[in-house]
């Protein structure tokens, strides 16, 4: 079964019509993308869109084959003139299966949003599941679903409706996870790639042909990602980004609770909302272990504050400890945490401050705390497939 993607983008294209953003700015050549159409076979148009038959004559197909139209999701202003020779677009009522002659079945998928989702079966068998802009499937229950081959769905949008199908069984590690109805959200080109690569998604081009079932496009999400940032630059919220598309994360908050600091109390509330609800939290500066189990991704949040636990333990800011046993007990607290990092077989994102590059600490224990949270952040990063250093909101890619 082939798809042709006609256009890849938001219901009113990318760039918007007049709008003076950054990211539409930039939204020339191959990084301009038409409303969102799909071609399956020749035969099957999934959403019908203005100048759908010039995208398809561009792309080298025709739309003389289509014997049947569907819309997704309702369509603001004018109606679309459709070309002669089509049918009649219609909108399939939730549940419903159809059978084309050609041999494709078609089901409409209940969404959580206006719109409706259809789930396409090709006269051999492959599956591809089509969802509107701004929807998930309603209905899920976890581990249920048989996996499809290919997934066209808003991921920038809504990344998590694809933590539901992950976590119901519908997209597995072999689906081909294909970004559609992209939109200004994001500045495209290698930024956008890098977001979706994270979710296990891709984006292609209009106009590109994808047969469904064949896997060898399919990003590897990194098992282990450190990201660095200095204070408010965006590391956490980045670090939150990479697994907002995957179901049952547990976060780990290595900070605690801080009795009476209403600006600490603060801080956790406003993390604690911005998470999605199907994570778990846990407040622990035992990392070891939990690196060590198998289970859903953790985002340990963060290195730097487990740093100071930890010298807090080996009591690293009275010197005469230091000079002892200190220094020799944090670098063996380091170095399991290391080699536990090493050994997971979980996906693991850790976020951690970068201050080597700030002002020198007016005092020994702060120079102290510096120096070793550098050791630390590169010893962890020798184990990570991917480092990221945030930047005023921008991820810069250090490795991977």
């Amino acid at each position: 079964m082939e798809v042709t993607l006609l256009g890849t983008g938001a219901p009113a294209g990318l760039p918007r019509p007049n709008c003076p953003c950054a990211a539409c700015a930039v939204a020339l050549g191959e990084d301009a993308r038409a409303a969102t159409a799909v071609l399956v076979d020749g035969m099957l148009l999934l959403d019908l869109t203005p100048g759908a038959a010039f995208a398809a004559a561009r792309a080298g197909h025709s739309l003389g084959g289509v014997r049947q139209v569907l819309l997704s999701h309702p369509h603001d202003g004018p109606p679309v003139e459709v070309p002669a020779g089509l049918p009649q677009p219609v909108r399939v009522p939730d549940g419903q299966e159809s059978t084309l002659l050609t041999g494709h079945r078609v089901r409409a998928v209940a969404m959580d949003a206006p719109g409706t989702g259809y789930a396409v079966t090709g006269p051999q068998g492959q599956r591809l599941l089509y969802l509107p802009p701004g929807g998930s499937p309603a209905g899920l229950e976890n581990g249920t679903a048989q996996s499809y081959d290919m997934v066209l769905a808003d991921v920038v949008g809504r990344p998590d409706a694809l933590a539901r199908l992950r976590a119901a069984g519908a997209v597995g590690p072999a689906t081909d996870v294909v970004a559609v109805h992209l939109d200004h959200d994001v500045p495209p080109g290698a930024e956008s790639a890098r977001r979706l690569a994270a979710a296990g998604a891709r984006a292609v081009p209009d106009g590109a042909t994808l047969t469904v079932g064949v896997y060898e496009n399919v990003p590897d999400v990194p098992r282990r990602t450190l990201v660095l940032g200095g204070a408010r630059s965006g590391k956490s919220v980045e670090a939150e980004r990479r697994l907002e598309a995957f179901p049952d994360v547990l976060y780990v908050a290595t900070g605690g609770t801080r009795g009476g600091d209403s600006e600490w109390a603060s801080r956790v509330v406003a993390h604690r909302e911005r998470r999605p609800g199907s994570w778990r939290t846990t407040e622990t500066c035992d990392l070891v272990p939990l690196l060590a189990q198998d289970g859903p991704p953790l985002l340990i949040d963060c290195l730097s504050l487990w740093l100071t636990d930890a010298m807090d333990a080996v009591g690293a800011w009275d010197d005469a400890v230091w000079a002892d046993a200190g220094e020799r007990d944090l670098r063996e607290r380091v170095r399991e945490l290391v080699e536990a990092v090493r050994g997971a077989r979980r996906t693991v994102v850790a976020v951690s401050n970068e201050v080597g590059s700030g002002i020198v600490p007016a005092t020994a224990s702060g120079r102290r705390y510096r120096d070793e949270l550098g050791r630390l952040n590169a010893a962890f990063a020798g184990e990570c497939e991917q480092v990221v250093l945030v930047v005023a909101g921008q991820a810069v890619v250090l490795r991977g």
